[in-house]
């Protein structure tokens, strides 16, 4: 079983998640968006080397570190390639949030459906859920049911749709088709707030009631 730590980053509080395993001291980062400090020093605390820093899409909050994470550890940056317009639009993210705008890094691997992701003998399959933004993507984790959502689910709600590149048409399409399949007992990891599980959110969040059944 795989190492799971998770703990908010940054004034939007985004969950990042380092998955570890044990065996061969390796690490996979997920959306580090800000604290690279933090992050870095669970990494050498625990002896693990960072092999990715998956980013689940492009909002700073949840890509903000990964270009001095990159270069602290050497580890490569996976995005989704349908996201790259929005990384490229970092400065105006961060007037929006009113924070300086972090530095940037050249992406070195596609993150899509097509992407092999694995850690300690573990796959992470990439499942694209186009929303919240045109390249946003979640990662599950199938030997231990783990659903990392980014920020197409949360619980009690879904991804907004109001910032470039969201679409509530394909938010919702993407949480019919591609996550509610999943077993209820999938445990959702998502981008801000409280852990849930696919039961909970198909039986109660309010966005989901039109797409049951």
């Amino acid at each position: 079983m795989l190492r799971q730590i998770t703990f908010a980053v940054g004034p939007l509080a985004c969950n990042c998640t380092i998955l570890g395993d044990e065996a061969s001291r390796t690490a996979v980062v997920i959306d580090p968006g800000a604290e690279v400090e933090r992050i870095v020093s669970i990494l050498e605390a625990r002896g693990w080397k960072p092999t990715a820093v998956v980013v689940t899409h492009a909002h700073i909050d949840h890509i903000g570190g990964a270009a001095e994470l990159k270069r602290r550890t050497g580890a490569p940056v996976w995005l989704n390639p349908r996201d790259l317009a929005l990384y490229g639009g970092l400065e105006a993210q961060a007037q929006w949030i009113g924070v300086p705008t972090p530095e940037r890094t050249t992406i070195d691997a596609e993150l899509n459906q097509r992407a092999k992701l694995s850690l300690g003998g573990e796959t992470l399959e990439v499942i694209e859920t186009p929303g919240h933004t045109e390249g946003s993507i979640c990662l599950y984790l199938p030997a231990e049911n783990k659903l990392f959502a980014g920020d197409t689910l949360f619980a009690g709600s879904i991804g907004r749709t109001d910032l470039p590149g969201g679409n509530y048409d394909s938010i919702l399409r993407s949480l019919r088709e591609r996550l509610l399949p999943l077993p209820d007992q999938t445990i959702v990891i998502p981008g801000h707030g409280p852990e849930t599980t696919i039961a909970r959110e198909r039986a109660a969040n309010p966005f989901l009631q039109p797409l049951r059944g």
